[in-house]
């Protein structure tokens, strides 16, 4: 594992780009699974759905991965600036290649325009673990980031049921309530703890200004998604329209985009 860290560490963009072109041959399979009739019949649906089953895929590898490596050397938690291992460190390579990957899926697909969220949050994570990956500064903290990945296997899970039309279906709704409780434990204490870390060692971290900018610009987004999750899914609003005769019909909130 030493040997396989030292090539990594030597030439950490060319591992990234291997790891991008690996999610990218995960995306090339997962079309060969079926996709809901529903998703089928439109372009954009058909291509979101493709997109989000390569994110569930780095989800469920990243998020355990993730705990594991903090649960096993509870020092990642304690020493966020400089400890790592070489199973964190190939972690945080393996993530990079999937944003990487993902950045290039929306850029080349056209998608850029609605989906400036992502990209905004792609590159805020990118910076931050490129400079973890060349300098070997905070990969601790970048895995700690990564522990929030366990609550996108229920939120990725809830818009592929969403795009499938399973609303209504029993399994909409107990991931719905895993969905929040992953929100709450995973995603939001990881990030209070990051931010905690960095606000209570500002004065000597090293470039701390800048990380600290990013995480509060992290932090505004996630309680933004937050806000519009549980309206979506628990305090939905009706709303009313006219449909082709002209006539009021209610509707629910639209397909929520986060």
């Amino acid at each position: 594992m030493e040997g396989t860290l030292l090539a990594l560490q030597r030439y950490p963009g060319l591992s990234v780009l291997f790891f991008s072109l690996v999610f990218r041959v995960v995306r090339r399979l997962l079309r060969c699974l079926p996709a809901p009739k529903a998703v089928q019949l439109d372009e954009v649906r058909c291509w979101k759905w493709r997109n989000l089953c390569v994110s569930l895929v780095h989800a469920l590898l990243t998020g355990p991965w993730a705990v594991t490596c903090v649960c096993l050397w509870p020092e990642t938690l304690n020493n966020v600036h400089s400890y790592y291992t070489p199973v964190s460190y190939l972690l945080i390579c393996v993530s990079s290649g999937y944003f990487v990957q993902d950045t290039g899926d929306i850029l080349f697909s056209g998608h850029a325009k609605g989906s400036w969220e992502f990209l905004l949050h792609h590159f805020l994570v990118l910076w931050c673990f490129l400079y973890s990956l060349y300098t070997q500064r905070n990969v601790a903290g970048m895995v700690i980031s990564l522990v929030v990945e366990i609550n996108s296997v229920t939120l990725h899970t809830r818009l592929l049921l969403k795009l499938a039309g399973a609303q209504s279906s029993q399994l909409y709704h107990t991931n719905k309530l895993l969905n929040l409780f992953t929100y709450v434990t995973f995603r939001l204490g990881a990030q209070f703890y990051v931010t905690w870390y960095l606000l209570n060692n500002y004065s000597w971290l090293d470039h701390s200004n800048y990380f600290l900018l990013t995480v509060l610009l992290l932090n505004t987004m996630i309680l933004i998604y937050f806000y519009r999750l549980l309206r979506a899914d628990f305090f939905p609003r009706r709303k009313l329209h006219l449909d082709q005769n002209g006539t009021l019909s209610s509707c629910f909130s639209t397909f929520l985009n986060d």
